[in-house]
């Protein structure tokens, strides 16, 4: 199960504006009720986007730095790959996720910042099969940078690539 195409509109949606959008706006937006966006809104915050809610609106808590959430899928021959192009390109890996049909969303913590934690990271990979094969690849990462520039040439790595949905 993934996000659906709206919920991944609504978070383009809040991390473009620097101001608090409202329910009532975004369900406008979308041609769905006010209803309908909290519920995606409460979605959203369970898959780890730190969404503020305000007495106007919603907006994407940015105090830590920029956190962008990316949507990716590859086979596990790119893992190493994957995280290198973050890190390579000013990111850190804080997380990866998915949203699995029966058991909702499962995510570990990674705090990669470097590739000898990439390293680290796939090392340990090999006593254990990836979160992504559960849900054919599709997988979510919390990445954070110091700037939305960072997160663009991350981003652009990865389209490259093939790696992002």
């Amino acid at each position: 199960m993934k996000l659906s195409k709206r919920q991944n509109e609504i978070i383009k949606f809040l991390q473009e504006s620097n101001d608090p959008i409202s329910g009532e706006v975004l369900g406008e937006k979308f041609g769905v009720s006010r209803q309908i966006i909290v519920k995606d809104i409460g979605v959203l915050k369970a898959f780890g986007l730190d969404i503020v809610s305000t007495n106007k609106g919603y907006k994407i808590d940015t105090s830590h730095g920029l956190t962008k959430i990316i949507e990716s899928s590859h086979d596990d021959s790119a893992i190493k790959d994957e995280l290198n192009t973050i890190v390579d390109n000013g990111g850190v890996v804080i997380d990866i996720f998915i949203n699995h049909p029966v058991y909702g969303v499962i995510r570990k913590d990674l705090n990669i910042k470097s590739r000898n934690g990439v390293n680290n990271f796939v090392k340990n990979m090999d006593i254990s099969i990836p979160l992504k094969n559960l849900t054919d690849n599709v997988h979510y990462h919390t990445i954070s940078t110091k700037n939305e520039e960072s997160f663009e040439n991350i981003k652009k790595a990865l389209a490259k690539k093939g790696y992002l949905k």
